[in-house]
């Protein structure tokens, strides 16, 4: 077998013999070299339930590559964990290890050769860092999902990390004791696998399937199934495939490929995270994507799935019925996705989904048509004066499409945070985060301990958020993130005081600071930027080549 055409530079030829030795230290064998060289990146550590597993997943993908006929060779990228750092100081770092993982995979196959590359990921920022990579790469590659995990179980009803950061609010409005909360704490979260609703891991996993990059239905399997064992090993014999008919990650990705991303994740009524990150991919695979793509197919697109955060399901039970496959087919039939698009089987979406199965009929996880959870999209990208360049809200319908309410202004989460669970947030109120952006944290933090916090507090109908940060995929309520330009770089975020009137209108897609022009003028001139919480390390390097969220908060905008 050739198609080696990067890995013959490293080891073919007499005087590539000191690499050869390098190689045959760690078991290659010289039939080995004659092999194309594929790169397995696992995310394993054991910082997180998401990707403690994740080593195991690579040794099975290993086994598929070698099995093949070529030579899989692991190597290790980072994980961050979101759901442990949220809420602190350590949650900056958590969108800075997206161009981390991505740098790090383009590094490493890059300085060994690799002819293919299997990525595997868990928690949510490894996915659109590993896809990012295998974009920059543009060699035959495919991705593997680490997985969901099983929901936890209190009082009879299914629980997850997101029910724990509720409780905590539920908790400060003494609904609950403190034995009901060491309870749940304790039974959330019973072992390996990412967050168990639609919140940004399956989220991601579910837009990367639909994009083409994994194989059908790896991103709905339990992470400890026998079907995540198999979908590793067959991800490993299919980049061989990839590789011999010469397809790359430029041929899968084009604007029909996202078009249908998008399409997936609306009717999943996936996180807000999703649209970050899609537009980092887009960029990194050379596709324009922008903010109102999402609004253009949000018009056409319904939500049919009833998941948390804000439905009923987990993760796990979807998987029980088939997964996001027979969606992808309904939607296919309705005429919503592009059935011509090349996948990661070398097959189109359409011959992918010619021989799926419909859902049980008894279910009602995913709902019909003719009955959805809402009839448009929920990912509202709305404008106007506190978002001239676009933020990005995620209305489920249940909170209604408009708020008006006073401003109670923090410039961080942590002290929003202890004024909400302290009583100082009432109803009515518009909870302004600030200077929380990509720049001006830096690192775009979740605000989910704040709404999961006024959720608990029993605020979720009565109050709003509003942030130039982000948000969990497990955060529902009336929100609105990614508030461009931040408070940071000038923005009228920046400007808002205590007790001004803030409007939210999701059917215009506008959100709107309601004072009088005059009095904007006036205090954008007095308006001083902040000095940089950061001025050395990571967090400095990153705020110096960060973009604007409208953007994906790429960091090679060159």
């Amino acid at each position: 077998m050739e198609n080696r055409d990067h890995s013959k530079k490293v080891v073919d030829g007499n005087d590539r013999a000191p690499s050869r030795a390098m190689l045959r230290a760690v078991g290659f064998t010289d039939e080995d070299f004659k092999k194309p060289q594929v790169g397995i990146a696992s995310t394993w550590a054991m910082v997180t339930p998401c990707n403690m597993h994740i080593n195991m997943l690579a040794i099975e993908a290993e086994k598929g590559v070698n099995k093949a006929g070529g030579k899989g060779i692991i190597f290790n990228t980072i994980t961050i964990s979101d759901g442990i750092s949220m809420g602190t100081e350590g949650m900056k770092y958590s969108l800075v290890s997206r161009e981390v993982i991505a740098d790090s995979i383009e590094t490493v196959s890059g300085c060994e050769g690799f002819d293919g590359i299997v990525t595997i990921g868990g928690c949510d920022k490894n996915m659109p860092g590993c896809i990012i990579g295998m974009a920059r790469l543009n060699r035959p590659s495919i991705f593997v999902y680490g997985g969901t995990i099983m929901p936890g179980k209190h009082k009879g009803k299914d629980v997850d990390i997101v029910s724990v950061f509720e409780a905590v609010g539920a908790h400060a409005n003494k609904t609950i004791d403190d034995q009901e909360l060491k309870e749940i704490e304790s039974s959330a979260i019973p072992g390996p696998g990412s967050c168990g609703g639609m919140y940004t891991a399956n989220t991601m996993a579910s837009a990367i399937e639909a994009l083409g990059l994994s194989l059908p239905n790896s991103s709905a399997q339990a992470a400890i199934s026998p079907e995540k064992v198999v979908d590793c090993q067959e991800a490993g014999k299919a980049v061989l495939n990839l590789m011999k008919k010469n397809i790359k990650p430029s041929d899968i990705l084009n604007k029909k490929a996202f078009e249908n991303a998008i399409t997936v994740i609306t009717a999943l009524g996936g996180s807000t995270n999703a649209v970050l990150h899609l537009l980092a991919i887009a960029h990194a695979a050379n596709v324009e994507l922008t903010l109102d793509d999402f609004t253009r197919i949000g018009k056409q697109v319904p939500v049919l799935a009833d998941l948390k955060p804000s439905g009923k399901f987990t993760m796990s039970k979807l998987v029980e019925i088939g997964g996001i496959t027979p969606l992808m087919k309904r939607l296919l039939d309705h005429g919503l996705l592009h059935g011509d698009c090349l996948t990661v089987t070398g097959k189109t979406v359409a011959e992918n989904l010619s021989t799926i199965t419909d859902y049980p009929e008894t279910q009602d996880i995913i709902q019909p048509f003719s009955n959805p959870i809402k009839p448009d999209g929920h990912l509202t990208i709305c404008y106007g004066n506190l978002a001239k360049e676009g933020s990005v809200a995620k209305i489920s319908g249940k909170e209604g499409l408009f708020f008006e309410g006073k401003a109670r202004v923090y410039n961080s989460e942590e002290t929003a945070l202890a004024c909400i669970l302290d009583g100082t947030v009432k109803k009515g109120d518009v909870i302004v985060v600030r200077y929380e952006g990509p720049k001006g944290g830096p690192g775009m933090r979740e605000m989910l301990s704040p709404t999961a916090a006024v959720m608990g507090k029993g605020l979720g109908k009565d109050v709003a958020l509003i942030t130039d940060g982000r948000f969990s995929g497990g955060s529902h309520g009336f929100v609105v993130g990614h508030i461009t330009p931040e408070a940071y770089e000038g923005g009228l975020l920046a400007i808002v005081e205590d007790g001004d009137t803030i409007q939210i209108d999701a059917e215009n897609k506008e959100i709107n600071l309601c004072i009088d022009p005059s009095e904007i003028d006036k205090r954008l001139s007095n308006w001083k930027k902040p000095k940089p919480n950061y001025t050395r390390g990571v967090l400095a390097k990153y705020a110096h080549t960060v973009s604007s969220a409208s953007l994906g908060a790429i960091t090679d905008n060159f």
